[in-house]
């Protein structure tokens, strides 16, 4: 049994449970600012000795109660020991409540009211000063691997990394290592309380998990925690459409989010999946959630339409160009390495760069003439990144089929990366993913002005590319005399359409 008492002494609620818990209900009160506690405190009985619970310590905090007490029922009937709670102010983030000493009920002596006034006050205080401004996202970024090694200490940064472009302020990582992710909350049950728990103790008002999560994931882990969750998909996809800036981005960013979308489009209430109004309509009977359904089908198929279209242009487009016999050049590379700076140096045109994941988004094609009078089209792609999210990769297919017309492609790679080796792979499977890993390709090893010039050319040797730094078109020339090399010469210029393992 337990009841929940509110500061004048009333009981507000009367809980029944079984030998082993009890479910506290819903609560209909409403906290008026965020360093407050709920005004309610929970007494509730134990069958046996033992202490508080995590799981009455967890309820403590995610509810926000004054404070928590269990006492200990014997066998006879009469209370046992008290066993106490109360919660922290957040100066110590690894402690966010307090578990008093047991004692008989008759020598429970807190002063109650002047305690809790002056407890919710310093917890006021302290949550003030860290509390997240207005529309600010403070996130604890979540990921599960079955080994725990190099590449997902590589992984895991280039997590936070997104996470950074996308605005969001990082507060913790947690890296757990099991065999494969629990099928209902990815880490655990338990685990993922102990996360909410640190997210409360941090003012963290965000999850975001390295892996895609199911429909029913999503709806376990957000009824087990009372903050938002997403995953990578939901943050890529966030990254894309701050990114958009033509109407045709905007189709395909916001195809991809409904597509992904759709399927979570899930009542909690299995009551909610009727259907009604006629066939071929939906009356006044249809739920909110089915309009939003129906309205999410409805747009994606015009928004499919608009896709093809696109499409349909750009193969129009390819063919003049084939037609005219202007061959088709295509910078590609991880996202963030300076593809559309080096754009920009060998065209003199001015498309948006900037030191961040995904800056470009939509892509750009330019005419470069070389020195002995060959004109080519170069085209700018968005940026490649390891397990491209399926929807992102269907949403923007009329982009990367540019790629099966480029008679030469060039790869950019970041000089400065520490992982660059391991973006390459990636980058290769991702070229074999899209049936183009045999087209004929050059490494430009970018950036060489930031890096040791030893490195950087055994790097190009062995790869058989060319060193640049992109904001320096003197650094250029050789990278040019290859690429022209490459079109007026057919005999071996140095260029292999296979890729070293």
């Amino acid at each position: 049994m337990g009841v929940l008492v509110d500061r004048l002494g009333t009981i507000e609620y009367v809980i029944a449970g079984t030998s082993g818990a009890i479910s506290i209900p819903e609560l209909h009160r409403k906290r008026i600012h965020p360093g407050r506690l709920q005004g309610l405190r929970l007494i509730h009985t134990h069958l046996d000795e033992e202490g508080l619970s995590f799981e009455d310590l967890t309820d403590m905090a995610k509810l926000r109660l004054d404070m928590i007490y269990a006492i200990a029922v014997r066998e006879n009937g009469t209370p046992g020991l008290a066993y106490g709670a109360h919660l922290l102010p957040a100066e110590d983030t690894s402690r966010i409540w307090k578990v008093l000493d047991p004692v008989p009920t008759f020598l429970i002596d807190i002063p109650f009211d002047a305690f809790i006034r002056e407890l919710e006050d310093e917890i006021t205080r302290k949550q003030t000063s860290i509390s997240p401004e207005a529309g600010e996202d403070r996130a604890i970024l979540i990921v599960v691997r079955s080994a725990v090694n190099e590449s997902t200490r590589i992984d895991t940064l280039e997590f936070q990394s997104l996470a950074a472009a996308a605005g969001i302020t990082v507060l913790d990582t947690v890296v757990q290592k099991r065999p494969r992710p629990d099928p209902k909350y990815v880490v655990g049950k338990g685990k993922l309380s102990e996360i909410y728990i640190t997210a409360l103790a941090k003012d963290a008002n965000l999850l975001i998990f390295d892996q895609e999560l199911t429909p029913s994931q999503a709806r376990s882990i957000t009824s087990l925690v009372d903050i938002r969750a997403i995953d990578r998909t939901q943050l890529i996809l966030d990254i894309f459409a701050r990114r958009a800036r033509t109407r045709e981005g905007k189709i395909q960013v916001e195809l991809a989010q409904l597509k992904y979308s759709m399927s979570r489009l899930v009542g909690k209430n299995p009551a909610l999946s009727r259907l009604a109004g006629g066939i071929g309509t939906r009356g006044p009977g249809e739920t909110k959630l089915e309009i939003d359904r129906r309205r999410a089908k409805e747009r994606i198929e015009r928004l499919e339409k608009e896709t093809r279209q696109i499409g349909r242009k750009r193969r129009l487009t390819r063919t003049r160009r084939n037609r005219f016999g202007i061959p088709v050049i295509s910078i590609i590379g991880y996202t963030n390495t300076g593809k559309s700076t080096l754009l920009n140096s060998l065209t003199r045109s001015r498309v948006f760069t900037a030191d961040m994941p995904f800056a470009t988004l939509d892509p750009s094609s330019k005419r470069l003439r070389f020195p002995r009078d060959l004109e080519v089209i170069i085209t700018d792609t968005v940026g490649f990144i390891r397990d491209l999210p399926d929807d992102l990769k269907a949403a923007f297919m009329a982009t990367l089929e540019e790629l099966r017309d480029a008679r030469l492609l060039l790869e950019v790679i970041d000089l400065t990366d520490p992982h660059l080796e391991y973006r390459m792979q990636a980058v290769d499977e991702i070229l074999k993913g899209l049936d183009i890993r045999e087209k004929p390709r050059l490494k430009v090893f970018n950036k060489s002005d930031a890096c040791e010039k030893e490195i950087a050319h055994d790097l190009a040797q062995r790869y058989g590319g060319v060193v640049v730094s992109a904001h320096n078109r003197n650094s250029l020339v050789p990278l040019i005399k290859r690429m022209e090399a490459f079109f007026l010469d057919d005999r071996d210029s140095g260029f292999s359409s296979s890729v070293r393992e």
